[in-house]
């Protein structure tokens, strides 16, 4: 059990959790960073957790929902207020509708995370601060304090899980629901590297281009919110072709992209591609959290070896690019 304190002030309107870790700072705050790893923790034990966004930069948010043992769904969000790598994070933590629309009939709170460097390893310092003690009480009441000490629980297990922890390096797909599968990959390279490979025609024709035997003679990039954007990749021989086109929907320089994408010349809904870049221990984690129109389309997509695909492009990414 790594929490060494709990310390709850009325006066000041603040709980405050202290625990203590055996790995150094860096491995610690990795685990906050990365949304495959948070939410081995971020709900108690009987509440498991699933991050479908998680953008650890300042303004960026998290959602995420809960599932209970009689498959009871709660909902919550956060957004990040102040980042000071591998130091501390401050958010704004409240709670969601079943559509995942921040709720007005419950509290909200600022959280700040602290890590620090110790004799043994590293501490976590969080201190939750409430809006008023009628805040502070109802959720207390709720089973609040309880939910954390189960939560942080957790923590332990994941940071010991090297093993897990350094396969993840490579393309990793996870269903996060019916519709939806984030990919997951460690780049070895810097944030801007990766959103610069990413966004610019001449490098993403370098490496974007799948198994080897393929070229990409159609690379035009949406620059700006509501702008489209066209690939279209042949193979060597001439004899086959295909493309995907959509529009940027968000965009947030250099951790956040959100488009459409739909495939050239077949009818139907596309998809909604969330990319996000992450920097953690070994480079930037990149993060795609993908929205099919139904279970169908998901798996027929899955099935012809996408992320095998996928792992192949970045592979030639770090070789060709971030190692030069």
């Amino acid at each position: 059990m790594p929490i060494t304190d709990v310390i709850s002030n009325a006066q000041d309107l603040t709980l405050t959790i202290i625990a203590d870790y055996p790995v150094p700072v860096t491995r610690l705050w990795d685990a906050y960073a990365d949304p495959r790893q948070l939410e081995r923790f971020w709900g108690p034990v009987e509440w498991p957790a699933t991050f479908t966004r998680h953008d650890m930069a300042v303004g960026g948010e998290s959602h995420y929902h809960m599932t209970g043992p009689d498959g009871t769904v709660s909902r919550g969000w956060f957004r990040f207020l102040a980042i000071e790598r591998n130091a501390r994070f401050d958010v704004e933590d409240g709670f969601a509708d079943e559509h995942g629309v921040p709720s007005t009939q419950m509290p909200t709170m600022h959280m700040t995370f602290t890590f620090a460097p110790t004799a043994n390893g590293s501490r976590c310092t969080l201190v939750t601060t409430f809006a008023s003690v009628e805040s502070m009480q109802k959720l207390v009441s709720m089973g609040m304090m309880d939910g954390m000490r189960s939560a942080m629980s957790q923590i332990d297990a994941v940071l010991t899980d090297l093993r897990s922890y350094a396969a993840d390096l490579l393309t990793n797909a996870q269903l996060l629901s019916d519709t939806q599968v984030r990919v997951s990959r460690v780049i070895r390279g810097t944030v801007a590297q990766v959103w610069r490979a990413h966004h610019e025609p001449t490098l993403m024709q370098r490496w974007l281009l799948g198994p080897d035997g393929w070229t990409m003679p159609v690379c035009n990039v949406a620059t700006t919110v509501g702008a489209a954007y066209r690939f279209e990749w042949a193979s060597a021989d001439g004899e086959q072709r295909f493309g995907f086109e959509g529009e940027l929907l968000e965009q947030t320089a250099p951790y956040r992209a959100v488009t459409s994408e739909r495939m050239i010349g077949m009818p139907g809904p596309g998809t909604r591609n969330e990319l996000t870049l992450t920097a953690v221990q070994g480079g930037t984690l990149l993060s795609l959290v993908i929205t099919y129109p139904d279970q169908a389309l998901r798996d027929m997509i899955l099935g012809t070896g996408m992320t095998t695909g996928m792992e192949t492009s970045y592979a030639r990414l770090e070789r060709e690019l971030l190692t030069a």
